[in-house]
C-alpha cells in the first residue's frame, strides 16, 4: 500500500484541508498520514472562527518518524500559513525525501484575481521557494500569476495558459498543471506541461454553475492520489475534475443548501468505482 503524507490545516467544520484529504485519499486505497500546520473551529468563510496554531509541533512530529523509520512514497501540501512554515515544511520534504519520493505542492493562496486575506505578495513570492522542489504543482490561475508575476486575466487565450505553464516549470517545477483553465465556453478542466517530455497535457468537462468552498482541495487531493497510484497524468486530471465537477451537481440537489461545503462523502463510492475500471 502507498503512504502518503499531507501537511495543511483542519477546519474542524466546513469540508476542506485535512478534513477532506484524509477521507478522498483514504478512500482511494492510500495510506494517508496527517501533519496539521493548525486547528480552526470553522474554514474562514465563518466568522469569528477560531484559529489554534501548531507550527511548533512540526518539527518534533516529523523527527519522532524520523526516528521510528517512518517513510512516505509522496508528500503532499496544502494551505500553510507563515513564510516560515513554507521554510519548515521545505525542511520536512528534503529530511523524508528519496529518489522515488513524488512531491505534490498545492500552494493555495487566491482566487479570483486576489490572496486571500491573510496573505500578501511577499507570503504569495515564498511560495516560490516550495514550488521549487515540487514535482508536481497544481496553482489556479490567480495563484500562479502570483507566483510568476505574469498578469492575471479571466479572459485568455491557450497560449497564454501555455506561458504560465512555462513560467511555472522556471521556478523548478517538475510537472506544472494549473487548475480552473477554461478553454471553450461552458467548460472547465486543468492544462499540465511536462518538463521531461515538454509536452502539454489537458482535459476539460463541462462547468458546473455553482462556487462552495473546498472544491479546490477536493480536486488536489484526488489529483495527488492519482499520481501517487501511478496514474497517467491526463486520466488523473480528467479523474480529479469529474468527481470534482459531479460532486458540484450532487450538492446542487441538497435542499439542505450546505453553502460551507460539498457532499463529497455522498460520491465516494462514484470515485472508488473510477479507480476500479482504470485498474481494469
Amino acid at each position: 500500500m502507498k503512504r502518503i503524507l499531507t501537511i495543511q490545516d483542519i477546519s474542524c467544520f466546513g469540508k476542506c484541508s485535512l478534513t477532506v484529504a484524509l477521507p478522498l485519499m483514504s478512500s482511494m486505497g492510500i495510506e494517508t498520514v496527517i501533519l496539521p500546520t493548525a486547528l480552526l473551529s470553522t474554514h474562514t468563510m465563518f466568522k469569528n472562527f477560531t484559529c489554534a496554531d501548531l507550527s511548533g509541533q512540526l518539527i518534533p512530529i516529523t523527527e519522532h518518524w524520523k526516528a521510528e523509520g517512518i517513510t512516505f512514497d509522496a508528500i503532499c501540501t496544502g494551505y500553510l500559513g507563515t513564510e516560515e512554515e513554507i521554510d519548515t515544511v521545505i525542511g520536512i520534504i528534503d529530511k523524508f525525501r528519496n529518489e522515488n519520493t513524488l512531491v505534490f505542492i498545492d500552494p493555495a493562496m487566491g482566487d479570483n484575481g486576489k490572496l486571500y486575506p491573510a496573505f500578501d505578495e511577499k507570503y504569495a513570492k515564498k511560495n516560490a521557494d516550495l514550488c521549487a522542489v515540487a514535482d508536481i504543482a497544481d496553482p489556479n490561475i490567480t495563484e500562479a500569476s502570483f507566483l510568476t508575476g505574469l498578469p492575471y486575466k479571466e479572459t485568455y487565450t491557450e497560449d497564454y495558459v501555455k506561458d504560465m505553464l512555462h513560467a511555472l516549470s522556471e521556478l523548478g517545477t517538475k510537472m506544472p498543471i494549473l487548475t480552473g483553465v477554461s478553454l471553450s465556453e461552458g467548460k472547465t478542466g486543468a492544462m499540465g506541461y511536462d518538463t521531461a517530455k515538454k509536452e502539454f497535457f489537458c482535459y476539460q468537462n463541462d462547468r458546473v454553475p455553482a462556487a462552495y468552498h473546498g472544491t479546490g482541495d477536493i480536486f488536489s487531493s484526488v489529483l495527488a492520489g492519482a499520481f501517487v497510484l501511478g496514474i497517467d497524468r491526463t486520466e488523473a486530471i480528467a479523474i480529479a475534475a469529474d468527481y470534482t465537477a459531479h460532486t458540484i451537481a450532487e450538492t446542487l440537489k441538497n435542499p439542505e443548501n450546505p453553502w460551507y461545503g460539498v457532499d463529497f462523502e455522498a460520491t465516494i463510492p462514484e470515485l472508488v468505482d473510477a479507480l476500479r475500471r482504470i485498474k481494469k
